[in-house]
């Protein structure tokens, strides 16, 4: 199969650059429509798509971002392997602003979003046990210049937009043992393994959230400030994934391209023909 890579992108990473044959495709969804046009083209001779997570000039909340209408649109583009770019407090005092953490589980406290495709007439239970791909993950920490980069952590998903208490912060970080605070990762991180891609979080670290007793609270103008230079990093690490990854995506060795295949529980006489009609894209191989 040919490799499509899509990117997803956070606070302050709105394109990439260096695609050849680029152009901004708008995909219809069952689902509506995605947070923007997508970005298409190739970069070293591997396909890409780019989809800016809150839209261009940032007009969607964590809450409001149409996740299950970006990971279909992505589907129908032919997209393999997702790579997450997103901003994160750090819980870590060796986890600093400035930092990328390549990250490799949840906690998911998020509570006013769709997290599935699926539903009544059409019920399935996928795997979420490792919710990201290695595979994919370990070219992401290969591809990464000029920054810290840690292999692995546990993302916390909060709902916001508003950012933690003190009590909530200290919560997480020694109580539940979370490495990183972020507001977007879940459900698109499920909604992904539904989708039978690949996913990969790379968490750009902007601040220490409010526990760190020399940081005190969250300083908007210092995340801003450090999402500048977070985004040239991440820039740098896109354009490294094509020669990481390669032009052909073979059979994942972890199972994330068929994550459906044990997954649909509702009998086929008792499927919902509107749901089934919505999910074309998302879980046609196994429909």
């Amino acid at each position: 199969m040919e490799r499509v890579i899509g990117v997803i992108g956070g606070s302050g990473l709105y394109e990439i650059a260096g695609l050849e044959q680029a152009a901004r495709v708008t995909v219809d969804t069952p689902w509506g429509a995605p947070s923007d046009q997508i970005l298409t083209g190739r970069l070293d001779g591997v396909k890409m798509a780019f989809l800016p997570r809150h839209g261009r000039g940032h007009v969607h909340t964590p809450s409001t971002v149409p996740y299950r209408a970006n990971i279909d649109a992505m589907k129908r583009l032919g997209v393999t392997d997702i790579v997450s770019v997103s901003a994160c407090g750090s819980f870590r005092d060796d986890m600093a602003p400035g930092d990328f953490v390549i990250v490799d589980q949840f906690i998911d406290r998020t509570f006013a979003r769709e997290k599935s495709f699926f539903g009544t007439g059409l019920v399935a239970h996928v795997s979420l046990a490792h919710p990201t791909c290695p595979t994919l993950s370990g070219a992401c920490f290969s591809a990464a210049r000029g920054v810290t980069v840690h292999m692995g952590g546990t993302y916390l998903a909060m709902e916001g937009p508003q950012f933690s208490t003190l009590a909530e912060s200290k919560l997480y970080r020694e109580v539940w043992g979370a490495d990183v605070i972020g507001m977007t990762n879940m459900p698109e991180a499920k909604l992904a393994r539904e989708a039978e891609i690949c996913y990969a979080s790379v968490a750009m670290i902007t601040d220490y959230d409010s526990w760190h007793p020399g940081h005190g609270e969250v300083d908007i103008a210092e995340i801003i400030a450090t999402l500048g230079a977070n985004a040239e990093a991440a820039r740098t690490l896109i354009a490294g994934l094509p020669k990481a990854l390669g032009a052909n995506h073979a059979s994942c060795p972890h199972g994330c391209d068929t994550a459906l295949t044990h997954a649909i529980m509702t009998a086929p006489d008792k499927r919902d023909p509107a749901l089934a009609d919505k999910l074309d894209a998302v879980a046609g191989r196994v429909l």
